[in-house]
């Protein structure tokens, strides 16, 4: 059998549109082999040329968040119509899947947005039990996104790691700041980014 190649995987979840936490999240992350993002690249009804395009300029693998498929779906059609908006880039998002199974330096992963208990993404923050279903998936990590909290714990064999948002800060446990994470697949070891939004920081609009 295959000895594990050791790679280091970023992972970004929730940018909701926000290009600068993006780019900020990046720089901190250093150099990767792989970027996975766990959904809301967008935020609703805001497209975002230049994140969508950052993101494929990376082959980052992507999987749809509940507020990507509202503005990919029937009541985004107001927005995504403005002459602005990169038909293209509109075409790529709409052929992401809504989870991924993956494997990426010998490991197997999969990718959803919300648990992948939940057809519509319900909130599942880190203490929660349901994790612990966790356990029983044919996978060594399960990589989530949605509750913009961030999550590195092992169930049984398996790593269950949200990196946080990217775009849009919810977490009071790192005073409400920005987060990424980077993953070792050979250590297993998840290192967790926190950084102020420079949209925030920025002066009003």
């Amino acid at each position: 059998m295959a000895s594990h190649t050791g790679m280091k995987i970023g992972i970004v979840s929730d940018i909701h549109s926000n290009l600068r936490g993006l780019q900020a999240g990046l720089d901190r992350m250093g150099e990767i082999d792989e970027l996975l993002c766990a959904g809301d690249v967008l935020l609703q009804y805001r497209w975002s040329d230049s994140v969508v395009r950052a993101l494929r300029d990376m082959d980052a693998r992507i999987v749809l968040g509940n507020h990507d498929q509202v503005l990919l779906g029937p009541a985004g059609a107001r927005a995504l119509s403005n002459s602005d908006v990169d038909g293209d880039l509109v075409k790529w998002m709409r052929s992401r899947p809504r989870s991924l199974d993956i494997e990426v330096g010998g490991r197997k992963i999969l990718m959803t947005h919300g648990s992948p208990w939940d057809e519509s993404p319900n909130y599942v923050y880190p203490h929660s039990p349901v994790w612990g279903q966790a356990a029983g998936l044919n996978c060594d990590a399960l990589i989530v996104g949605h509750t913009h909290f961030k999550m590195a714990e092992r169930f049984g064999g398996v790593l269950v790691i949200n990196p946080g948002s990217a775009g849009d800060p919810r977490d009071h446990r790192n005073r409400f700041q920005l987060s990424c994470a980077t993953w070792d697949t050979d250590s297993d070891e998840v290192t967790f980014h926190d950084y102020e939004d420079p949209a925030r920081a920025a002066a009003p609009e």
